[in-house]
């Protein structure tokens, strides 16, 4: 019974949130695989397309037009859930001990958030996430960054020491992704197959694009380039079976109608 009302009443939370402001359906574009097979993060930069495994933890920076590698670089993140760069560094989100690949010294127990070189992978500073838990995605904008503080229902922005600026309410669970295009931070929630564009200031839902569920790959990192969203499905849903789809693994192009 538990776990039907908590169905109901994201249900019903969803419905709300679709009725209630601008909804774009949107056409969802298998572009490559990633070159690790598990792409939990993305960001998206002028040199190329940063991609984060799940899996492995390498940073992968990707050609946008082919998607082949350009520059791969070994982490010592675990669980990869969400990558940025900016400030110079790159930014892992380390959701947690690995559990698909054999433990290293360095992975963590909870989530934290791994400041990196980008050129040699070492780590800079590792940065708990503010109220435990996990932590699902990143993104860089404006000369700082943002997270997802799942425990704490917000997106917390930080500057490049990690000290808090500001921070936004959100109103679904499992924030999985950020991105930013110049004035509003997108954020993709995976339970829902939704991205809602928020007002940096004060969290206010400004629209709403739904992904169809079921149907669409399974959606995990996002990030903007040249005005269109990108999302990767990771090959793994959630409770960490194998996705049952076509399309795990794969970097994606939304296309909004």
């Amino acid at each position: 019974m538990v776990t039907r009302r908590l169905f109901l009443a994201a249900a019903v939370a969803q419905c709300a949130i679709t009725a209630e402001y601008p909804t774009r359906k949107a056409r969802v574009e298998a572009l490559w695989k990633s070159p690790d097979g598990n792409p939990n993060a993305l960001e998206a930069t002028a040199e190329g397309l940063w991609v984060g495994e799940q899996v492995t933890d390498a940073a992968c920076l990707l050609d946008w037009q082919t998607g082949k590698v350009v520059r791969k670089v070994a982490t010592e993140s675990s669980n990869t859930s969400g990558i940025a760069y900016g400030g110079g560094f790159l930014w892992m989100a380390a959701n947690g001990p690995a559990s698909r690949r054999p433990p290293r010294p360095t992975d963590t127990t909870t989530g934290e958030v791994h400041k990196v070189s980008p050129k040699t992978g070492k780590t800079v500073a590792r940065y708990p996430v503010p109220g435990g838990g996990g932590v699902h995605g990143l993104c860089w904008a404006e000369n700082s960054l943002w997270v997802t503080t799942l425990a704490i229902g917000r997106l917390t922005r930080y500057d490049v020491e990690f000290k808090e600026i500001s921070h936004i309410p959100i109103t679904l669970d499992r924030a999985h992704g950020l991105a930013w295009d110049g004035e509003s931070i997108w954020c993709m929630f995976s339970n829902e197959y939704m991205i809602q564009r928020l007002d940096p200031r004060n969290g206010k839902i400004l629209e709403v694009i739904q992904l169809n569920k079921g149907t669409d790959p399974d959606p995990h990192g996002l990030t903007m380039h040249d005005g269109m969203l990108y999302y990767s499905d990771s090959g793994f849903v959630r409770g960490g079976g194998a996705h049952p789809g076509k399309y795990g693994g794969y970097v994606c192009r939304v296309h909004l109608s």
